[in-house]
């Protein structure tokens, strides 16, 4: 029988915590998924409005950051307790945007107690698709998810389980707002102006998103839940949103002439400066892509985290029974630049070894970013032989990679980058030890399988660390029978040496 301690799903049970850095507000979910049901444990939302913080120099200002960081410093109290590995925060299009968002994250990192993942617009739809599946019954038909945010609209064409398409458009409720509305005033030409501008960011998604391609129009979070909530509370619908029914909330508006004259029931205070922005974007999805009736869900960006990190968690105690989507682009990644699958194994292979013996009680999240370098440390020959290292370090930066954030693939390029030549070019990554060790274990590893084949005796070959020091051991006559490795190793040493951050340690020749 299964002990409860090794089964992944006991070590996956227990509340999990989501952060959602958006645009207008911060979100806090805390939850359980057991048995494939999803279960709310407490929820925190606080209207930060960090979009409206971006300056014309597209940086965050010291005020809009001080507010940011006083409601993560609140969701760290209730975080108090959470192991790190059962908490992910996510950020989205301000800090996509924001030239200064590295000076907000340190701070906010420091508050909160957590690394912040900044994650692009599509990374953003996927997870948002996520989330809306998890909490929605199944039904038959193929359909068109959309979540209208501060500052970004994601649309999504799912397939069963996974996403068809995912796309990202750069217009949401607070930039429109902002640009068309910031002076209070609800006018005709104002709503003409913000329409035209939304359908100006979305009118490439026309051929991909138009109607025929799915059966129901599903809308999740922000603008769409407002406008929901305020059809429900006036009757007009039952929160199911209609053109007809936007086309009035819009007149409402024009009626009220300005922002703090607008009474509509159902309608939070704190969104009601954004109204005039969240339904120009609406209304103009309506229209543009003819959809008839966009029915609200319960499933968000949040959601989406959480189950993912249950799927993370899972996958961390038996990866063979759990998938992790971040796995499965790592593979696609593999066939798109025609990676050779034995060598990717072979380097996988060592660096996984000498890892273990450097650095043994380092986090699974690290060690698997080892392994996923070592997995495509040769994704550059596609493009040249020639500093495949850094053709290489370029392709899996910009890669879309479904599942990671744009700070984790930054980080897969790095390794990449630092697989061979000079260090000097890692100088701000090697300053973070762990990071050290993980950029030393795969040029070992690319080096002692540089004959594409396991390195000769590896079992004989011993790794002993001693703080910053790591020294080879090898038995006698090894270095004589291998004198190109010889080479490659003294080669290796001499650049550690130069570069001050750790120190490899070679045997005395005979």
């Amino acid at each position: 029988m299964t002990s409860r301690k090794s089964d992944p799903a006991a070590q996956a049970a227990g509340p999990l915590a989501a952060v959602d850095l958006g645009s207008n507000s911060f979100r806090l979910e805390i939850g359980q998924l057991q048995d494939g049901h999803y279960r709310r444990i407490d929820y925190l939302k606080e209207t930060v409005r960090l979009g409206a913080g971006l300056d014309d120099r597209s940086r965050l200002t010291e005020r809009a950051m001080r507010q940011g960081l006083a409601c993560l410093a609140r969701f760290a109290e209730r975080l108090r307790g959470f192991a790190p590995h059962r908490v992910r925060v996510v950020a989205t299009q301000t800090l996509r945007e924001a030239v200064n968002r590295e000076e907000f994250l340190e701070r906010a990192e420091a508050v909160l107690g957590q690394p912040i993942e900044v994650i692009s617009g599509r990374e953003e739809g996927r997870l948002i698709y996520t989330g809306v599946t998890a909490l929605l019954p199944h039904a038959p038909g193929r359909c068109l998810v959309i979540d209208i945010g501060g500052r970004s609209t994601e649309m999504i064409l799912d397939d069963g389980p996974a996403p068809l398409v995912v796309e990202s458009f750069r217009t949401g409720s607070v930039s429109l707002s902002l640009r068309y509305f910031g002076d209070g005033r609800l006018t005709p030409a104002a709503f003409r102006a913000a329409q035209i501008a939304a359908g100006a960011e979305l009118e490439e998604g026309l051929p991909t998103f138009a109607a025929g391609r799915w059966q129901r129009a599903l809308g999740s979070s922000g603008t769409v839940a407002a406008v929901a909530q305020v059809l429900a509370a006036t009757g007009l619908t039952d929160g199911t949103i209609t053109p007809a029914a936007l086309r009035w909330c819009i007149e409402q508006c024009l009626q009220a002439r300005r922002v703090d004259a607008l009474h509509l029931p159902g309608l939070k205070e704190e969104r009601r400066a954004l109204i005039g922005g969240g339904l120009s974007v609406l209304y103009t999805v309506l229209m543009q892509f003819g959809i008839e009736s966009l029915h609200p869900v319960r499933g968000a960006l949040r959601h989406g985290v959480l189950v993912e990190l249950h799927q993370r968690l899972l996958a961390a105690q038996d990866s063979r029974a759990v998938h992790d989507v971040r796995d499965a682009s790592v593979r696609q990644l593999q066939r798109r630049f025609h990676v050779d699958l034995a060598q990717a194994e072979r380097v996988q292979q060592v660096a996984r070894a000498l890892y273990q013996r450097v650095e043994p009680d380092a986090p699974p999240e690290t060690r698997r970013e080892l392994q996923w370098a070592a997995a495509l440390h040769e994704v550059g020959m596609s493009v040249s032989h020639h500093q495949y290292h850094r053709h290489g370090a370029y392709l899996v930066g910009h890669a879309d990679a479904p599942g990671f954030s744009q700070s984790q693939q930054r980080r897969l390029a790095t390794l990449l980058l630092g697989q061979r030549g000079g260090l000097g070019k890692l100088r701000d990554m090697l300053h973070d030890e762990r990071a050290a060790w993980q950029v030393l274990c795969l040029r070992l590893a690319v080096l002692l399988c540089h004959g594409r084949t396991m390195p000769p005796r590896f079992d004989a070959l011993r790794v002993q660390r001693q703080g910053r020091e790591v020294r080879l051991h090898w038995p006698p006559g090894w270095a004589d029978a291998h004198p190109r490795t010889l080479y490659l190793l003294q080669e290796e040493q001499a650049a550690w040496q130069r570069s001050g951050r750790l120190r490899l340690v070679l045997p005395r020749a005979n």
